[in-house]
C-alpha cells in the first residue's frame, strides 16, 4: 500500500473518531451554537424595526435587517463552532491519547487532518442549522442563482477550513481545555468587531479600518453580495487571500507544533 493510501486510510480513521466523539459529546457543539442562534434572535426581534430603518431607511423594516445580519451570523457560527475543536485538540495533548498515537504505526498527519475535517463537517452542518433558524424566522435570497449558491457555499467551506487549522493550532499551544476556550475567543469577539451587526461606515472613523481589513468583514460582505446581490467590490479577492493566509499559516504552526517531539 502506498505512503498516500496509508495516509488516506489512517487520516479517514482519525475522521470518524472525531465525528463519534462528537455525537456522543453534542453538549459543546450545541452550547457553541446558542450564541449565534440567540444573537440572530435578539437583533431581529428586539432591535430589528430600528436597525432597518438606520440601514434601509425610514421605511424599512425588520425583514431587511434579516437579510442583512444572517450572511454575517452564518459566519459567526464558524467562528463559534471551531472553538471546540481547539477544546478537542487540547484535550487529545492532554490526556495521553496523542502519546499513545505516536507509538502507533499510523500517518503522522492523521490526527490533525481529522480533527481538520470532522471541524469543517460539524461548522457546515451548524450553518446549516443557523441557517434554517434564519429561514424560519424570514431571511429569503431571491436574488441568489446556482453558481452564487455555489460560490457561497465553497467560500464557507474555505472560511472554516481557514479557522480550524488556527483554532487547531491555539489547542496545541493551550496546556489544558479551559485555556484552549479562552485562546480561541477571537473566533467570537471578531465578528462583533466587524460589519456584522453595522455597517462598517457607521462606526467611529478611527476604527473603520481594523473593522474593514479584519478577516471577517470582507468575508460578510462577500456572502451578502453572493446571496443578496449587494456589492462585492475588492471584498472577493481579500475574503480569499485572508482565507488561504490563515489557512497555510494555521497548517504550518500546527503542524511544526504537533511534529515536535514532546520533552
Amino acid at each position: 500500500m502506498s505512503s498516500l493510501s496509508l495516509a488516506v486510510r489512517d487520516s479517514s480513521t482519525m475522521l470518524r473518531r472525531n465525528l463519534l466523539h462528537a455525537r456522543r459529546y453534542p453538549s459543546l457543539t450545541l452550547n457553541l451554537l446558542l450564541t449565534p442562534i440567540m444573537l440572530l434572535l435578539l437583533f431581529v426581534y428586539v432591535f430589528g424595526d430600528v436597525m432597518g430603518s438606520g440601514i434601509g431607511g425610514a421605511g424599512a423594516n425588520r425583514s431587511e435587517y434579516i437579510a442583512y445580519v444572517v450572511p454575517g451570523l452564518l459566519l459567526m457560527t464558524i467562528g463559534s463552532t471551531v472553538i471546540g475543536t481547539a477544546v478537542s485538540v487540547s484535550n487529545d495533548m492532554t490526556e495521553g491519547i496523542i502519546a499513545r498515537f505516536r507509538t502507533v504505526a499510523i500517518h503522522r498527519g492523521a490526527v490533525l487532518v481529522g480533527h481538520v475535517v470532522g471541524s469543517v463537517l460539524q461548522s457546515i452542518m451548524s450553518v446549516v442549522l443557523v441557517g434554517a433558524v434564519a429561514v424560519a424566522i424570514g431571511f429569503r435570497s431571491t436574488d441568489a442563482g446556482v453558481l452564487e449558491w455555489l460560490a457561497a457555499f465553497g467560500l464557507l467551506v474555505l472560511f472554516a477550513m481557514a479557522l480550524t487549522w488556527i483554532a487547531v493550532g491555539m489547542g496545541l499551544i493551550s496546556p489544558n481545555a479551559e485555556a484552549a476556550s479562552n485562546n480561541a475567543m477571537p473566533m467570537i469577539l471578531l465578528p462583533l468587531l466587524s460589519s456584522t451587526f453595522v455597517p462598517v461606515d457607521a462606526m467611529p472613523g478611527w476604527f473603520q479600518p481594523i473593522a474593514e481589513y479584519q478577516p471577517f468583514t470582507p468575508a460578510i460582505e462577500t456572502l451578502r453580495g453572493l446571496l443578496l446581490g449587494s456589492e462585492i467590490g475588492h471584498n472577493g479577492w481579500l475574503a480569499v487571500v485572508w482565507c488561504l493566509g490563515l489557512a497555510v499559516l494555521g497548517y504550518f504552526w500546527s503542524t511544526s507544533k504537533f511534529n515536535r517531539d514532546p520533552k
